[in-house]
C-alpha cells in the first residue's frame, strides 16, 4: 500500500465526502428542510463520518485511527437507518433511497475492509515513525 500523506487521499474519506455532497443539498429542499431535527441529524451524521476519518488519520497512531474508523463505520450505519426513516415518511422516493443507501452501504463495506487491513498490518502510524529512526 502506498504511503498516504493526507486524509484527503483516503478512498474512504473521498467516498464519505461524495455521500455528504449527495445528502446535504436534500436538506435544503422541502419537506426535509422543514423537519429541523431530521435535517440536522442527516447533516450531522454525514459530516461526522468525514470528520472522524480525518481526525483518526491525524492522530498518528494505528490504534487511534482504527478507533475513529470504527466510529465512522457506525455512523455510516446510522445514516442508513436515517435514510429508511426518510423514505418511510415520504422524504425520499424509493429510487432515491436505493441510490443513497447503496452509497452508504459501499462506504460501510470499504470502512470495514480498511479496518481489517489496518488490524492485520504492521503499520504503527506516524506518531511512532520518528521513535524508530536513528
Amino acid at each position: 500500500m502506498a504511503t498516504i500523506h493526507a486524509f484527503e487521499e483516503l478512498e474512504v474519506w473521498q467516498l464519505a465526502r461524495q455521500l455528504c455532497l449527495h445528502i446535504y443539498p436534500l436538506t435544503f429542499s422541502k419537506p426535509i428542510a422543514d423537519d429541523f431535527r431530521f435535517k440536522d441529524q442527516l447533516r450531522g451524521t454525514c459530516g461526522s463520518i468525514m470528520d472522524n476519518i480525518a481526525e483518526g488519520f491525524g492522530r498518528g497512531s494505528k490504534h487511534e485511527f482504527i478507533h475513529a474508523l470504527t466510529t465512522a463505520k457506525g455512523e455510516a450505519e446510522e445514516l442508513k437507518s436515517q435514510l429508511y426513516r426518510g423514505m418511510d415518511v415520504g422524504y425520499f422516493t424509493e429510487e432515491h433511497f436505493k441510490e443513497l443507501y447503496a452509497d452508504a452501504d459501499l462506504l460501510v463495506k470499504k470502512l470495514g475492509s480498511f479496518i481489517s487491513y489496518l488490524n492485520q498490518s504492521n503499520i504503527r502510524g506516524q506518531k511512532f515513525k520518528k521513535r524508530n529512526e536513528p
